[in-house]
């Protein structure tokens, strides 16, 4: 099933797109993403063919699909990996959620984070001790760290932003502008579905410290006076 997936996969491929794709994801020397490589497919395309094998797929086929050199292989796992988990019963949630944690150094671009995190992790979770994501937060992997904020806005969307607040705050410090760019995304969030008055609330306690492109990102569906009126505290 791996093979016919990849062959499918390949006469997708546009190597122009994959070049564009590739300065795109900075895959370049010293850059974020170095050394992955592009098929040049895709998202829809990518659904596609997903949409059609993904059944007849074993979570052990995903892992190993989830190990390719190409991004959109990885990518394809992962949704792959997202449409078992749904319709899974709990013992096979269990089994997702564990690879995809034993996993995450192939989960290595933010585009491949935002997609599954809330979906495996976030839905896991629910309901259940999150002590694993303030571990991830606390990781030397910028990939972890992304995937303990971005696992949060499933609870966000629920209406429950204690956790996502929480692991915000961990990654206040961060160096890496994905994670600062993370955390804006999701206090954005937490203003759009926990109350605009719980977001400020963060914002007047750590906007001295807070990234400028954070705080960018957080305000961005505020009235251009609140905005200024926040940019002008930095």
């Amino acid at each position: 099933m791996i093979e016919k997936l990849r062959k499918e996969l390949r006469q997708l491929a546009d190597p122009q797109k994959a070049e564009v794709l590739q300065r795109y994801f900075k895959t370049g020397k010293g850059e974020y993403a170095e050394g992955d490589k592009f098929l040049g497919i895709t998202m829809p395309d990518q659904r596609r063919l997903v949409k059609k094998y993904w059944k007849d797929f074993s979570t052990r086929a995903a892992a190993v699909l989830l190990k390719s050199m190409y991004h959109e292989e990885r990518m394809s796992a992962l949704l792959i990996l997202i449409a078992k988990f749904q319709k899974a019963n709990g013992k096979e949630k269990n089994e997702i959620f564990d690879l995809y944690l034993a996993n995450t150094k192939f989960i290595n671009n933010w585009d491949l984070v935002d997609i599954s995190a809330p979906h495996i992790v976030g839905t896991y979770l629910e309901g259940k001790d999150k002590a694993i994501l303030f571990k991830l937060a606390k990781s030397k992997s910028l990939w972890e760290r992304r995937i303990a904020m971005l696992s949060t806005f499933c609870f966000i969307r629920n209406g429950d932003c204690r956790i996502a607040l929480e692991i915000a705050e961990v990654l206040l410090g961060d160096k890496e502008d994905l994670i600062h760019k993370a955390v804006g995304w999701m206090l954005r969030e937490i203003g759009k579905n926990c109350g605009r008055e719980v977001e400020e609330e963060f914002l007047k306690k750590h906007y001295k410290i807070m990234p400028r492109v954070t705080l960018r990102y957080a305000i961005e569906h505020f009235d251009e006076q609140k905005r200024k009126y926040y940019l002008e505290l930095k």
